[in-house]
């Protein structure tokens, strides 16, 4: 039986739950990450590319 994952909601979302967001959550080795308005969408990005996509959206790009 597979274990439940434990979704993590972004801080930049609203305390309700009716709020459109960034949900990560991790298994073992593995990221995921989904928006909860399509929560059957979920994304798994390498640590590396992860980090890339959040360095970009923070304006603080690598070379």
């Amino acid at each position: 039986m597979n274990a439940p994952i434990h979704w993590q909601k972004s801080s930049f979302s609203g305390g309700d739950d009716g709020n459109a967001c960034v949900e990560l959550a991790r298994t073992g080795n593995t990221l995921h990450l989904r928006e909860s308005d399509e929560p059957e969408n979920v994304l798994a990005p390498s640590a590396r590319a992860l980090s890339g996509l959040l360095a970009h959206l923070k304006g603080e790009e690598r070379g």
